[in-house]
């Protein structure tokens, strides 16, 4: 018997969120039912949150849509958050100098997978 393991992905990129501050929210879901990691996500204070629901919410969407998944049995089996081009960004400073300020971006890649 043939076990087919469905893998289906959904990606938002240039996501104007530091991948530091992404992750911390992401390892929550990783592994995670479906379910529980939604619930995981609606109740979480981080900002990030929503963008990271928002993408998981598109990842089942493909599953379903295109793969004729249950969503019932779907996991979140991973959750790649890369680092995308940064913003350079300068502030002015005493005695004309100036500072460089860096603003980071995001690449999100979240995969989930029949049991």
């Amino acid at each position: 018997a043939w076990v087919v393991s469905m893998e289906v992905t959904a990606n938002l990129r240039y996501v104007r969120v530091s991948p530091q501050k992404c992750r911390l929210v992401a390892d929550q879901i990783r592994g995670q039912s479906v379910e529980q990691a939604l619930r995981i996500l609606t109740f979480s204070s981080k900002g990030v949150a929503r963008v990271l629901r928002k993408v998981l919410d598109s990842a089942i969407a493909n599953a379903e849509h295109n793969h004729g998944a249950n969503i019932d049995e779907l996991r979140v089996s991973a959750v790649e958050i890369s680092g995308a081009p940064t913003l350079s960004r300068f502030r002015a400073r005493a005695k004309g100098r100036a500072n460089q300020i860096i603003k980071r971006n995001s690449h999100i890649v979240i995969e989930v997978a029949d049991e």
